[in-house]
């Protein structure tokens, strides 16, 4: 490694539905990164859970099929080895920090936090509970709800209660129409709007192919969709506000005119909004972030009334970085270009890591003999 230049290890890919979304979010951040601050060793996780080495992420990079790439690299491998999805991450020695981008299962999750505490590395975003809490709906609206912070009324369908929680319960709870969502699954896999029995049924079952626990959320009349991004650790910042407007027909910010063809869909980047109202969301921005303990990054989602009421929506802890992502964006609109809004990421993780580092793990080790004879005691 250059004296003097950080060692970044960019992760993305992952066996979710946004594996090629977090594709295109590690191209742009990389193109952006600067290189004479940093030297970067790339690893694609593949659908099926493999980190791919430097050399390999880079061919797929280059253009080549990942399928192709992956099964020439899997080869190498002793698959016998329980190490074996992550043993490229060995190839690269003296890595400084970790920058994730794997959107869903297995990045926003907790999980790859978890990998980086064992390998004791700072790593960009949020730590192992503030993700896993933030990515499972259910959790983090009651996280809201016990802070104080407005938010959507709902209920939970489970495999256990899935017949108690009929059409007609639910539309007693939450009104005619309503939305249902997997609660740990992101960027509207799986969400469905539902007027009557059968498209509430229709769109729970669908939403149990990809997780076992089912929001079912009332719908806000005249939904808006503003967006607010979030910078930093104990003091973080909030971004100018944007908003996203789809086709009447879509109903809703849909998959398809996320990353498919977004053609029909508009952003204001920044939005003008009643000035009481931008002051309420950023607030209520800083304060959801500070109830879930995350650090770093996030975006957070509002659903705006028509009487301009916000209500937040979702919270997203490795956010988009992609051409069309709002994250980058709001900061480019709040004067942080794409480089800079990396490098404040990257010192952010370190500044965390080192901050936890002082904490003091002290422990009184136990004399072999002592605990041979509580062992007795006990039975």
């Amino acid at each position: 490694m250059e004296k003097n230049k950080l060692h970044v290890g960019l992760l993305f890919g992952g066996n979710s539905s946004e594996h090629d979304v977090s594709k295109r979010s590690a191209r742009n951040i990389y193109d952006a990164m600067d290189k004479t601050r940093y030297t970067v060793s790339l690893f694609l996780l593949t659908r099926d859970g493999f980190v791919l080495s430097d050399a390999a992420s880079q061919r797929v990079f280059n253009g080549e099929d990942e399928a192709t790439v992956a099964a020439e690299e899997q080869a190498k491998i002793d698959s016998a080895n329980p190490l074996a999805p992550i043993w490229n991450l060995s190839q690269a020695k003296d890595i400084d920090v970790f920058f994730p981008i794997i959107h869903g299962n297995l990045g926003e999750d907790g999980t790859i936090q978890g990998l980086f505490r064992l390998l004791k590395k700072p790593y960009v975003g949020s730590d192992v509970l503030a993700s896993a809490t933030s990515f499972d709906k259910d959790r983090t609206k009651q996280v809201l709800t016990a802070n104080g912070i407005r938010n959507t009324k709902y209920v939970v369908v489970t495999p256990a209660n899935r017949d108690a929680m009929d059409y007609a319960t639910v539309q007693a709870k939450l009104g005619t129409d309503v939305f249902i969502k997997p609660a740990n699954q992101g960027s509207s896999v799986g969400i469905h709007k539902a007027s009557n029995e059968q498209e509430y049924l229709d769109g729970v079952e669908d939403a149990f192919r990809y997780d076992y626990k089912v929001l079912v959320e009332e719908t806000i009349a005249g939904l808006q969709e503003v967006e607010i991004s979030i910078l930093g650790n104990e003091h973080p910042q909030a971004s100018k506000l944007g908003a996203i407007r789809v086709p009447e027909k879509d109903v809703f910010y849909d998959y398809n005119n996320k990353f498919v063809d977004a053609s029909g869909v508009t952003f204001e980047v920044p939005v003008q909004l009643p000035a009481a109202l931008a002051e309420e969301i950023t607030t209520m921005g800083l304060q959801t972030y500070a109830a879930l303990g995350l650090k770093g990054m996030a975006r957070i989602d509002y659903l705006v009334s028509k009487d301009n009421v916000p209500y937040v929506g979702e919270v997203n802890t490795l956010p988009g970085f992609t051409n069309i992502s709002l994250y980058p964006q709001l900061w480019e609109a709040s004067g942080i270009s794409y480089t800079e809004l990396i490098d404040r990421l990257i010192d952010l993780a370190i500044a965390e890591f080192n901050r936890e580092d002082r904490l003091a793990y002290d422990f009184v080790p136990l004399d072999d003999n002592s605990a041979a004879s509580t062992y007795q005691l006990k039975k």
